[in-house]
């Protein structure tokens, strides 16, 4: 009988997109090095859009001066992807694994990330989708993103970067690009696709249980001192 696997559940709350990198490099160099175990980083970014290591200049709409005017920051990071948009009222989170803890393939990882945010969406009766050569996940026949995910596994095989749910986000700040480089389908939220106020207070215990499930682990909560 195979013992149970822990992962440390952290919720540092809102975080600036460059000190949660920092933080997340750190702990995936931690858990590479063998001095901890699996993570799980749950937070929230203010207005930023990031850039992955496929981003193309031309997909990012405003120029950087009036970014800074409206107060979205701008990151060029290591993750996988194009182009995305974080702000307030999205779940994002960032799980820092031994891969080979966890079926040791890149691609089914991805997809259990994916059957995470399904099997959340199912529990507000909303269909979420794959589409097939596109990562992330959908709704409407892969009319629109709902979450995107971007990741990167490090030369030790541990995880980072991971996925941003649009639970009630404001939608019009993906106006300020080409989302994940995709410009014929749209962006949505749970709050939209509801037609209802949701919180993220209200989806967060729902996913981390079906992340909990879909990655057979148990997790630990970790407090952060204020």
């Amino acid at each position: 009988m195979s013992s149970t696997r822990f992962v440390t559940l952290i919720r540092p709350g809102r975080v600036d997109y460059t000190s949660a990198w920092g933080l997340m490099r750190q702990m995936a160099a931690d858990r590479s090095a063998g001095h901890v175990g699996d993570s799980l980083l749950i937070l929230e970014h203010p207005p930023t859009i990031t850039l992955g290591n496929k981003a193309r200049a031309e997909n990012i709409l405003v120029a950087p001066e009036d970014l800074a005017a409206r107060g979205v920051a701008l990151a060029q990071t290591d993750r996988g992807g194009d182009v995305t948009y974080h702000a307030p009222g999205q779940i994002v989170g960032y799980p820092i694994l031994k891969l080979s803890q966890h079926g040791g393939d890149i691609g089914r990882y991805v997809r259990s990330l994916e059957e995470t945010i399904i099997r959340t969406l199912g529990s507000f009766e909303l269909i979420g989708e794959r589409v097939p050569g596109l990562t992330g996940v959908w709704v409407g026949g892969g009319a629109a993103k709902v979450c995107a995910i971007g990741v990167k596994l490090s030369a030790a095989g541990v995880t980072s970067h991971g996925f941003a749910l649009n639970v009630n986000p404001d939608l019009s700040g993906f106006a300020q690009i080409v989302p994940c480089g995709i410009g014929d389908r749209a962006v949505t939220s749970m709050r939209d696709l509801l037609r209802r106020d949701v919180d993220p207070a209200e989806v967060e215990p729902i996913l981390l249980g079906h992340f909990a499930d879909v990655f057979d682990v148990a997790l630990m909560q970790l407090q952060v001192a204020d």
